[in-house]
């Protein structure tokens, strides 16, 4: 067995006995997933802190809870590449395989400034469809998403109206799909591996003073909460565009390699997280806005931003991709609005970014990419790239 594995990847002897399991049995599971449900990542005693309009959403939910929600919208678009198990989780014990899935809510950040008399309300859920084998409680892959509203008030929001819109981005509005839906969405595309998998991870995060400047305070303050708010918006972006599962970001959720996470139903479970095949490096390194055109009716502004993005291999340490990147976004501001607030135009230029080069490193071309990358063979970079993440599907 151990030969077979070799022979089939290098890996690190953390990983061994895992990868073991997956050769021989992946074929034989991979066509059945069981549903966990709803779940919090992190350590079961923050959660309150760190998801406070999160559980007083679900808690008003009533019957048939968040629960029966998930369980009616992948009913309603049931995965294509899996036969979806919503039965009673214990049924599982005992096995010698059982994958699992799980909708797991990585952030909650609702953040509220005042510009004069009117009030910048910024909220955004961060989630994953997470797979696990529950036997070996370890992490097979991850599909990360999120929803956000952005809004100015001529008022200081209440308790009440926080919540009320923390409930919309659970259950959604009209045409505009919440939590819910986007998970049933991310299980319609998702993949199991029928051999052992490479892991691609989002490894390393940093962010300058002065991009961490222009950020709100919910962001902007707390240990590593920046760097997860970009991990989380890089790794959707990829995975999004690309449909390459990522494994979470574990300076965010986990504490050597273990990644806390609490059902529902209140089972606590401890999966560990495999060390990455690839790992992606990303540096935040300034936002800038730079006035683009005024007329009488109003002034748009380029809103820019740079980062610089490397993708290695860290055993051998081998680069595919190490370039800056920038991006610049336009906004225009009407003449007659006082108070302007910059975030949402950076948070859209940053977004732009990783997702005009996940839309390239998915095949499409894209003129932005020779004028954005600084370096001069990036083209060769994004043929080295698209192989790495063809590897990792």
């Amino acid at each position: 067995m151990g030969s077979a594995i070799a022979r089939a990847r290098q890996v690190r002897g953390g990983v061994l006995a895992f990868l073991a399991i997956l050769v021989v049995a992946g074929p034989a599971f991979a066509a059945r997933v069981s549903l966990a449900g709803f779940a919090y990542s992190g350590d079961a005693q923050s959660i309150a802190n760190r998801f406070p309009y999160s559980q007083r959403v679900v808690a008003s939910l009533g019957a048939p809870g968040i629960q029966g929600l998930i369980r009616q919208a992948v009913a309603t678009q049931p995965p294509q590449a899996f036969e979806l198990d919503t039965g009673d989780l214990a049924e599982l014990k005992g096995r010698d395989q059982a994958i699992t899935v799980a909708l797991v809510m990585n952030g909650e950040t609702v953040s509220t400034e005042q510009f004069g008399r009117y009030s910048k309300l910024f909220i955004q859920l961060r989630a994953q469809a997470m797979f696990f084998d529950f036997k070996t409680m370890t992490v097979l892959r991850a599909y990360p998403f999120s929803v956000a509203y952005v809004d100015l008030l001529d008022h200081a929001p209440t308790q009440d109206e926080l919540v009320s819109r923390v409930r919309t981005l659970y259950l959604g509005a009209g045409t505009t799909p919440g939590i819910v839906t986007r998970f049933a969405d991310a299980l319609g595309r998702a993949s199991l591996p029928a051999q052992v998998p490479r892991f691609l991870q989002v490894a390393q995060v940093s962010v300058s003073d002065e991009a961490r400047k222009a950020l709100p305070a919910a962001l902007a303050t707390g240990p590593g909460v920046a760097e997860t708010w970009v991990a989380d918006m890089l790794a959707e972006a990829i995975s999004s565009r690309t449909g390459v599962p990522i494994l979470p970001y574990a300076k965010g959720y986990a504490i050597g390699q273990v990644m806390s996470m609490r059902i529902a139903d209140g089972s606590v479970y401890e999966l560990k997280l495999p060390e990455p095949d690839y790992a992606i490096a990303v540096d935040l390194l300034r936002f800038g806005r730079f006035e683009h055109a005024k007329v009488a009716a109003g002034t748009s502004y380029i809103y820019a931003s740079k980062a610089h993005i490397k993708v290695q291999q860290p055993l051998s340490g081998r680069v595919y991709l190490d370039s800056e990147f920038k991006n610049g976004e336009v906004k225009t501001v009407p003449a007659s609005q006082q108070t302007v607030d910059d975030f949402p135009a950076y948070s859209d230029s940053l977004r732009g970014l990783f997702t005009k080069l996940s839309n390239v490193l998915a095949g499409a071309g894209d003129p932005w990419l020779k004028d954005a990358a600084a370096n001069t063979d990036i083209d060769k970079q994004i043929t080295a790239t698209k192989e790495v993440l063809h590897l990792c599907k």
